[in-house]
């Protein structure tokens, strides 16, 4: 289903409009943080915690400022190597889901629920909040030059650190439209999308190394994996000093055992699932010990 107008886009997503307005209008929160709340809220639903804005809205404005609050407790949990103990649960949220939840679950698919926040921010938020944001943030006023000199919103506390950037696009004074840039696609189901769907290959790689003196073949690795988390489990295994978009045997050009390996899998969940909410997990095969964690890219120095 396309959405031609932007009067269209707001009508579908009417609830999560106006359960943001409360955020920034009535409860006066930033517009960072409101947007996190509801792509949060956006993502739990997409997990299986289903109705949660028809529920939201028939609450009062203090129970539904209590649940904000728990979301924030939510993303905020992601942002840590480890979980801290100093966490408050979130029992109103459970309350109102009838469905076992907390921040230890949310937390042991932290790469998951990483993605899933990220994606909900930049295709949905980032369009249906536009003119709400336009009319709190300062600098914002609406103008008269040409559309194709519109420029992003600046939006404090973007980029996120964990969650990256957001581009929200102010909408065309006086017009209807989306451009062909902005047309919104909703599928089918009731969402027909999964942070899985479109998760980069960044999201779902894995940094693994091996003991010095026992050299792991590219063939171990992948037996190792698909036959602890299914068939198809592996996407790629790049093994390499160098060019490290070319695939290689666990030796180089001077016989040297290779230590490191970057591991491509076929989604984040598969991510989450190896690691069970830590930041290494070990592994062995054939007497070899494999370490597994989340790749992080390193950015070059400046």
């Amino acid at each position: 289903m396309a959405l031609s107008t932007v009067e269209q886009l707001h009508t579908f997503y009417a609830r999560e409009r106006k359960i943001f307005s409360k955020l920034v209008l009535n409860f006066s929160k930033p517009a960072a943080e409101s947007l996190l709340i509801v792509a949060t809220w956006l993502w739990l639903e997409d997990f299986g915690y289903e109705n949660i804005f028809s529920i939201i809205m028939a609450f009062t404005d203090p129970l539904i400022l209590a649940l904000a609050n728990e979301a924030i407790s939510c993303y905020q949990c992601l942002d840590f190597d480890e979980l801290p103990k100093k966490f408050e649960e979130i029992p109103l949220t459970a309350e109102i889901m009838r469905k076992d939840i907390s921040l230890l679950i949310i937390y042991k698919y932290r790469y998951t629920a990483i993605t899933g926040i990220k994606n909900f921010l930049t295709t949905i938020c980032s369009r249906i909040f536009s003119d709400i944001l336009q009319q709190i943030l300062p600098c914002s006023s609406p103008y008269t030059f040409v559309t194709r000199f519109r420029c992003p919103l600046i939006i404090p506390g973007f980029p996120h650190p964990t969650f990256g950037s957001i581009n929200v696009m102010p909408d065309v004074v006086g017009g209807d439209n989306l451009s062909n840039n902005n047309l919104f696609l909703i599928p089918s189901g009731i969402w027909g999308w999964n942070a899985n769907c479109i998760a980069s290959e960044e999201d779902r790689t894995m940094f693994i190394t091996f003991s010095r003196g026992f050299p792991v073949s590219k063939d171990e690795v992948n037996e190792l994996f698909t036959s602890k988390f299914g068939e198809n489990c592996v996407e790629c295994v790049y093994m390499s000093e160098g060019n490290e978009n070319v695939s290689y045997t666990y030796t180089n050009s001077n016989g040297q055992q290779k230590l490191f390996a970057r591991l491509v899998l076929d989604s984040v969940t598969t991510v989450d699932r190896i690691l069970e909410g830590t930041n290494l997990s070990k592994f062995h095969i054939n007497l070899k010990h494999i370490w597994a964690r989340k790749f992080l890219k390193r950015n070059p120095p400046t």
